[in-house]
């Protein structure tokens, strides 16, 4: 791995192509409940890059336009996933590396550099640079944060179905209130992470 980058270092760094940069990121790290996702995008350089922001800066119907967008037209692109028992096992950090590295051995091209949103990285083979604050300021790690959170929030959506008294589809399974007021009524969802104690 490379070392970590923050924007400063961006003024002078020398970056390939657009075709050959591959962005990362995650959703997923601060729920109780539920798997981590990671999604690695590679986008062309006539991409509609205006449409892309932080994931958590977007509205719901802008984020889906954009999740739309890459899917549609991204060189390539594609999601992993840390499941709730692999979070208890490895710790959140791991976990969410362990889905990263998914994400990326699951594209179809190769890249030429990676950057991962935040200051840490899994190991890939390959030139990889962490980047403080990646989801604002490169274009393919905002393109990875939509479809990760896009992708994360749709499968809690269907774990609602399964288990309605937690309220899933509203919170994500991350702790809000609801979702801990939830958990001393009725007990541990079947997708609680291993650790978590009521308070």
């Amino acid at each position: 791995m490379s070392g970590v980058l923050r924007e400063a270092d961006l003024l002078e760094f020398d970056f390939p192509p657009q075709r050959e940069i591959c962005g990362i990121d995650e959703a997923g790290r601060g729920p109780l409940a539920g798997p981590v996702c990671a999604a690695a995008v590679m986008l062309p350089a006539d991409f509609a890059f205006g449409l892309l922001d932080d994931s958590k800066a977007l509205s719901p119907a802008k984020r889906i336009r954009a999740y739309e967008a890459i899917v549609s037209g991204a060189l390539d692109w594609a999601v992993g996933w840390a499941t709730w028992e692999e979070i208890g096992r490895l710790n959140i950090l791991n976990a969410s590396l362990l889905a990263m590295k998914r994400a990326f051995d699951a594209l179809i091209l190769e890249p030429r550099m990676v950057f991962v949103d935040g200051n840490k990285a899994p190991s890939l083979g390959c030139p990889v640079f962490p980047l403080i604050k990646g989801d604002s300021l490169l274009p393919s790690i905002m393109a990875a944060s939509i479809l990760a959170k896009v992708a994360r929030d749709r499968l809690m959506a269907r774990l609602d179905a399964v288990e309605p008294q937690y309220g899933f589809a509203r919170h994500k399974g991350y702790p809000t209130k609801e979702h801990r007021q939830a958990i001393k009524k009725t007990g541990l969802s079947l997708w609680a992470r291993p650790g978590f104690r009521v308070e």
